[in-house]
């Protein structure tokens, strides 16, 4: 029993590292605007076709030392970070709700929140093609998983969007500068639709503080000014991640 779920979970991970190296494609391509399914993957110094087994995931970068197998430039070690963080949340998704609709829609959800924030972090930029989606994706599907119903995700979606558009307009009018972009009025939307309205003031409430907390830190390390724009997608997105999977803990440790 034991070397059964041992070799289902190390499958499982397997799994996630290969979608992992397709997610790298989308950070890479999406804020370009290029195609995320036609066209080979190429160096982004040489522009030289990367052969398939040179995509083995983590692997592949293990081999060539993290460096092009062309012009032997220095590849980031985001791609197998990004890679191996795909393969832990697909294990987490497996191992919090198996292979039920719920551990889909985890799994699918984790992702989509995945490359989102590795794009924010580099461009400062949502991409429209993830939340908004995302919002549609998350609102059918609870329909299939039944973990919320359609009428929590509806709410989920409105309060969400509306929490976040108020208080970005009202923060903007006040101080005459953007505080929150259009994304992240979006992301807390498609949030919502995924985990329903219940969980929009706990997901606020964990970004609010981790972003506090980074921002503080950054301010005192690297002397930087308190007007400097930090993307806030990775705290929402890294708050949704433990709602999701240790919501239910935190709240039966608070209480009602």
């Amino acid at each position: 029993m034991d070397f059964s779920f041992d070799l289902v979970t190390l499958m499982v991970f397997g799994f996630g590292l290969i979608w992992g190296s397709f997610f790298n494609v989308c950070i890479w391509r999406m804020p370009r605007e290029e195609s995320i399914v036609r066209g080979r993957s190429h160096c982004p110094h040489c522009s030289a076709t990367i052969p398939w087994f040179h995509n083995v995931p983590v692997l592949a970068y293990l081999w060539l030392l993290g460096k092009c197998h062309q012009c032997r430039a220095k590849i980031s070690p985001e791609y197998p970070l990004v890679e191996l963080a795909s393969g832990a949340l697909f294990v987490l998704s497996y191992l919090r709700f198996g292979f039920t609709p719920m551990g889909f829609s985890a799994a699918l959800l984790s992702s989509m929140l995945l490359v989102l924030s590795v794009i924010d972090l580099h461009h400062k930029i949502i991409p429209d093609e993830i939340s908004l989606s995302g919002i549609a994706i998350g609102f059918f599907l609870c329909f299939w998983t039944q973990h919320i119903t359609w009428i929590d995700s509806l709410i989920g979606i409105l309060i969400g969007g509306g929490i976040f558009y108020a208080i970005a307009a009202g923060y903007e009018k006040i101080t005459g500068r953007e505080g929150l972009g259009g994304g992240d009025i979006k992301l807390l939307g498609m949030i919502g639709a995924w985990l329903g309205y219940e969980s929009v003031p706990l997901v606020i409430l964990i970004s609010s503080v981790l972003g506090s907390v980074v921002g503080i830190t950054l301010m005192i390390i690297q002397r930087k000014s308190a007007k400097t724009e930090i993307p806030f997608g990775p705290f929402l997105s890294l708050a949704t991640l433990i709602d999701l999977y240790f919501g239910p803990f935190i709240r039966g440790f608070v209480g009602p």
